[in-house]
């Protein structure tokens, strides 16, 4: 599926990212161009209300589009993932998603099947399908936002995993800590000095404050820098540095040929001359290649990845209702 796109009139994929705050839709035709656009809010804290909202917005974007009811196709990213194990949704921040079938009750109210994924996943695919990465192989995406998100796809189709983890490169620990990085803070998971609690936007922004002692944003941070806070200048660089040694080790196991970044974070220009520069001292090869890219399709990427999880079929362990919904 990587870089190749189909026929325009084919029929048209709709893909849902469910956020915390937001769910949004959109609509894209067989060659990949977008044709509709929605944004609710989510009805935090009910499930059956969210079910709806998604169910609404997917028949308010066939209308749109032109499409008969039932006849597009629907992926749909969440933050979290379906466990292999029981079927339910688990590490969700959303946290009334959990422990619900959430595709086989979205399946039921759409009355067709529904492909679903890790919003990470969705936001690699985008990428891989007709974004920064198209025509890679292996590609690697990352978002830098209030957590730490990855993932991977390969071939144009996400991998999960059978414990479907793929790509939760956030919640392994810094690579060749300083002393002055032991144990690290301590991660919501449970354990202390993970990627995500010096990565994350809070991370760079506790990093600040631990240095300093002054309590700024990432953004805030971004733009003294760019006015010559030195400072300021010193924790984007140590960021970067960071950045570069965590990246180095997905370099090590996957060897990917594009990672992408994605998130607030992504938008600081010196992580695109920092890093692959830093690169060559952590990662275990003589050269380099592997590209570093910005995402082509920006915030809009993870709703993209998930219409893009159909017509290709799944990885394994992707998290997939084929069952149809109940007969119109």
């Amino acid at each position: 599926m990587t870089g190749t796109l189909e026929d325009p009139t084919a029929r048209p994929r709709i893909g849902i990212d469910l956020g915390g705050t937001k769910i949004e839709g959109l609509a894209l035709d067989g060659a990949g161009r977008e044709r509709a656009r929605r944004r609710v809010a989510t009805p935090r804290g009910d499930y059956e209300a969210t079910v709806r909202a998604v169910a609404d917005l997917v028949a308010a974007l066939e209308r749109e589009t032109g499409a008969r009811s039932g006849g597009a196709s629907v992926g749909v990213g969440i933050p979290g993932t379906l466990s292999p194990a029981t079927g339910l949704v688990k590490n969700a921040n959303s946290t009334w998603l959990i422990g619900r079938p959430l595709d086989k009750d979205l399946a039921t109210a759409l009355r067709r099947p529904v492909r679903m994924a890790n919003d990470a996943d969705c936001f690699a695919l985008s990428e891989a399908s007709d974004g920064a990465a198209v025509g890679a192989r292996v590609v690697f995406g990352i978002i830098l936002g209030t957590g730490v998100g990855g993932g991977l796809v390969v071939d144009g189709r996400p991998v999960s995993g059978p414990n479907a983890i793929g790509g939760e490169w956030g919640h392994n620990p810094l690579p060749w800590p300083t002393d002055a990085e032991r144990p690290g803070p301590s991660c919501y998971c449970g354990l202390s000095g993970c990627i995500e609690t010096f990565l994350s936007g809070p991370g760079l922004a506790a990093d600040h404050a631990r240095v300093t002692g002054a309590r700024l944003e990432g953004p805030e941070i971004a733009a003294r820098a760019e006015a010559g806070d030195l400072a300021c200048r010193d924790t984007l660089s140590r960021y970067a540095e960071r950045l570069a040694r965590a990246t180095a080790t997905v370099l090590n196991v996957l060897d990917p040929e594009v990672v992408v970044l994605g998130g607030g974070l992504s938008n600081l220009p010196l992580l695109y001359e920092v890093v692959p520069a830093a690169w060559p001292r952590w990662v275990f090869s003589d050269t380099v290649a592997t590209a570093l890219r910005p995402p082509r399709h920006g915030d809009s990427s993870g709703v993209r990845g998930a219409a893009w999880l159909w017509p290709a079929a799944p990885a394994a362990g992707m998290g997939e209702t084929d069952a149809d919904g109940p007969s119109p």
